[in-house]
């Protein structure tokens, strides 16, 4: 099979179920900031991530597919593909909470960066709050669950949390922001 395909050349592509809609589309911009998303992960996994990041790294790229699966498929074909629940949403909210059980409260604002491997988990948590944006703006035309929407609030904390555990991991401390 090739890898191109000519249909998309005239400003369209299909969503799952084949309807031809623009490529700027808002649910093309939905899945297409989560494949973003989960590029950034992919090169935070590149990063030297200690093994409990990495683990949860490759779930979280495996879990992004189904998302974007998800994201780019009408409601009237649900049958065909596997949908973001509240199962998915409940793992990351676990993950949350056993990261945080060996981190600091936090008493400030802290900046992004650290380690290279946090540095790019704190950029992958600002494309999934541009991820979340977009699809909260495409449910105002579109059928879009609420599990996503939840899904990608929750990966978004779970990102930050992450990118302080990665930190700590390689005794890194966070940066505190400070008023300038």
């Amino acid at each position: 099979m090739k890898i191109y395909t000519k249909s998309g050349d005239h400003g369209e592509t299909s969503l799952f179920g084949g309807q031809r809609v623009s490529k700027n589309h808002s649910r093309i911009d939905a899945y297409g900031t989560v494949d973003e998303l989960n590029t950034i992960i992919g090169i935070a996994r590149t990063a030297d991530p200690v093994p409990e990041i990495e683990q949860l790294l490759d779930q979280l790229q495996n879990e992004l597919f189904v998302l974007g699966a998800d994201l780019a498929t009408p409601p009237e074909k649900s049958s065909r593909v596997q949908r973001v629940g509240n199962d998915q949403v409940s793992l990351l909210e676990e993950s949350i909470d056993r990261l945080e059980k060996s981190l600091e409260p936090l008493t400030s604002f802290i900046l992004p960066g650290g380690s290279s491997c946090s540095a790019y988990l704190h950029h992958a948590r600002t494309v999934c709050r541009r991820a979340e944006r977009i699809c909260f703006s495409c449910k105002q035309s579109e059928i879009i669950s609420q599990e996503a929407l939840i899904f990608l609030n929750r990966l978004s904390d779970l990102l930050f949390v992450m990118a302080r555990f990665q930190n700590k991991a390689k005794r890194i401390d966070d940066v505190k922001w400070q008023a300038p």
